[in-house]
């Protein structure tokens, strides 16, 4: 681990709201990042959330992925400056959106693709669910279904974008495009394996789980009209 476990926990602010309109998020988290830029020392961020139906491509993801015309058709899409190809987002599935400054934790991008994937691996196993990871791919898995996706941003050591986790979605919107690009792995959803999964209950366990796999300390936020 990059830090010591003898020093005090850095604090995070969280803000856990509902569902929130895409484009509304995305300009949010380039205002945090731009504010950090200027300001390295401001506390970090752990946005966790939910969207709409809407489609997003990574800066340099391939339009062969979509399986719509996107001029004919009535499906909300973004070119976003993410890393990674087309995926998918919709209610059912939490989002998370970390705000880090990597160099209060460790200057490497694998490192961090890594902690975003045990973050949602120790949440499945607190259900008992055995979640993996795949050689040459980010995300996470559970019996050959993808149950998360990870795609982020990096500006001056500040992360943007994150973690994608299916906890019960309607997984319908999934069948228009080849999720990540990878035509030979289905997507899944936790609700698959646990009916009766609480989609609350999941985003406490997240919340814990990053907490503790980021050494920090999370300080819940409200804002206005909440």
């Amino acid at each position: 681990m990059a830090w010591n476990k003898q020093q005090k926990p850095r604090f995070c602010r969280l803000y856990d709201r509902g569902i929130t309109d895409y484009s509304a998020a995305w300009e949010w988290q380039r205002s945090l990042l731009a504010e950090r830029r200027d300001n390295p020392k401001l506390e970090d961020v752990l946005i966790l959330l939910e969207h709409p139906p809407v489609y997003t491509l990574g800066q340099g993801a391939s339009l062969e992925f979509l399986k719509f015309a996107p001029e004919r058709s009535n499906c909300e899409l973004h070119r976003i400056e993410r890393g990674g190809e087309v995926t998918y987002h919709c209610p059912g599935q939490l989002v998370g959106y970390p705000i880090l400054n990597l160099r209060y934790y460790r200057q490497d991008l694998h490192w961090y693709l890594r902690q975003l994937e045990e973050v949602l691996i120790r949440v499945l196993a607190e259900y008992g669910l055995a979640g993996e990871r795949l050689d040459g791919f980010t995300g996470v898995w559970l019996e050959g279904r993808k149950v998360a996706a990870i795609g982020i941003k990096v500006s001056r050591w500040i992360t943007m974008h994150g973690f994608a986790f299916n906890v019960c979605p309607d997984l319908e919107g999934f069948k228009q495009i080849v999720p990540c690009g990878i035509s030979d792995k289905p997507v899944g959803s936790l609700a698959e394996f646990i009916p009766t999964i609480n989609k609350d209950r999941v985003r406490q366990q997240v919340a814990a789980s990053f907490a503790e796999v980021f050494a920090v300390e999370l300080i819940p936020e409200t804002m206005a009209g909440d």
